[in-house]
């Protein structure tokens, strides 16, 4: 079964940090590119960060310096590091593996508020 599974969001006070987990199905993972998007309220989903499998990364103009994104190959797992949060970093985050069609999966809410 084609799966990513998010863990890893909640509520932070501005300036603070969270750490997103992806899980994912081998099958969907090894050599493809992984990434985060993330869908503010009442806005359209929107690129965060990529990740190919040698390494490269792509990151947003609004997160650069403060999100990083890692993966470990072994354990089929995408990271994002969020850092020096601001309110409008509120969103649903989504994994994706850019594997056949495309893969998401189900989000994972970050709020960002004092």
């Amino acid at each position: 079964q084609v799966q990513l599974v998010e863990s890893g969001g909640g509520l932070v006070q501005p300036g603070g940090s969270l750490r997103l987990s992806c899980a994912a199905s081998r099958s969907i993972f090894s050599t493809y590119v992984m990434g985060w998007y993330r869908q503010p309220p009442g806005k359209q989903r929107e690129l965060v960060a990529l990740m190919d499998s040698s390494g490269v990364t792509h990151y947003a103009g609004s997160v650069k310096d403060r999100f990083t994104i890692s993966r470990d190959n072994a354990e089929s797992t995408v990271f994002l590091q969020l850092n020096s949060l601001k309110p409008e970093d509120t969103a649903v985050y989504y994994c994706y593996s850019a594997a056949g069609p495309g893969y998401w999966g189900q989000g994972t809410q970050v709020t960002v508020s004092s």
